[in-house]
């Protein structure tokens, strides 16, 4: 993001939005396994209605 120019300050709020989804969704974590969030959410929640 440091080396990202933005054209408002809307614009940021977009591109940063987009970044934290990207990062906090989408993007496999080593400390989850190299699962998403997502997917080890839903892991995590199908354990426990097994469970």
């Amino acid at each position: 993001m440091n080396a990202s120019w933005f054209l408002s300050l809307a614009d940021a709020r977009q591109r940063l939005d987009a970044w934290r989804r990207e990062y906090n969704e989408e993007r496999p974590h080593g400390s989850l396994l190299n699962l998403t969030p997502r997917a080890f959410a839903e892991q995590a929640q199908q354990a426990r209605e097994v469970a």
